[in-house]
């Protein structure tokens, strides 16, 4: 299940959630948090869905189908996010991966400033895994992060105020794309080539989901995000250079390549 905003453009929020989900072979659900009219150069504009609204769609899902995973995404302010951290107290899912998404590809804030207290008091202690990029780590701990050590500073301090698990990523960081996960008592590196491009809108969405997908299918945490790394890689690496901005993923690159199997 994904918890996050939607995208008309596609590219990222709940759109490339389902997507991510569905390359990964799992069945994707999706509660809708915020509705956001962006394509892949600005947002136009956004509205908030109602709180009661996005506990009713939480609990449709409970009540009938439940979860192996939950991802979070976009909570744009302070209501939303209690609205979901109350649901989620209440079912006590297991695999909840949250992407602290704060800003779009473009630069436009996706989360009220005044929200920052309510995400780490309410949003960070449900996390089995919480997926920041530098900026976003920066933001959480008042950090300033330049190198790997300034890494795992930041994620040995998102740890103590309440997530299992931090992976910290370097996407906005120089030279080979790395990222590293923190599980409460070790880091492990997660490297790739840098991909000279400018088409990754969804790149946080994608692999936050990625991992919430490996996880709903019963590998460990590790592998998971090792994974879900390779698959963002080839998703990026073999993005679409559509629109006037920043062109999204593929997530669908090997299915392109390969086509359905067809059994008569």
């Amino acid at each position: 299940m994904s918890i996050a905003g939607s995208d008309c453009s596609g590219g990222a929020g709940i759109q490339a959630d389902i997507k991510t989900f569905a390359a990964h072979g799992v069945y994707g659900m999706s509660v809708i948090v915020s509705v956001v009219a962006e394509n892949t150069f600005r947002v136009i504009d956004m509205q908030d869905i109602e709180p009661e609204i996005i506990e009713k769609q939480i609990d449709a899902i409970f009540e009938d189908i439940d979860t192996d995973a939950v991802k979070i995404g976009m909570l744009s302010q302070s209501t939303s996010m209690k609205a979901v951290a109350h649901k989620l107290r209440e079912y006590g899912p297991q695999n909840i991966v949250i992407d602290p998404v704060m800003i779009a590809k473009n630069g436009c804030p996706l989360m009220q400033p005044d929200s920052m207290d309510t995400l780490i008091e309410e949003i960070l202690p449900l996390a089995d895994l919480l997926t920041p990029n530098i900026p976003e780590a920066e933001r959480i701990t008042g950090l300033s992060i330049q190198t790997s050590e300034d890494m795992e500073h930041a994620a040995e301090k998102i740890a103590k105020m309440g997530a299992k698990a931090v992976l910290v990523k370097g996407g906005h960081a120089k030279g080979e794309a790395l990222d590293i996960l923190f599980n409460g008592e070790h880091f492990t590196y997660f490297s790739e080539e840098r991909i000279n491009t400018k088409n990754t809108h969804g790149t946080g969405c994608t692999y936050s989901s990625a991992i919430a997908s490996n996880l709903a299918l019963g590998l460990d945490l590790e592998e998971a995000v090792k994974r879900a790394k390779d698959y963002v890689t080839t998703a990026i690496r073999h993005s679409l250079p559509i629109g006037k901005g920043c062109g999204p993923t593929h997530h669908f690159y090997n299915l392109y390549q390969n086509g359905l199997q067809r059994e008569y």
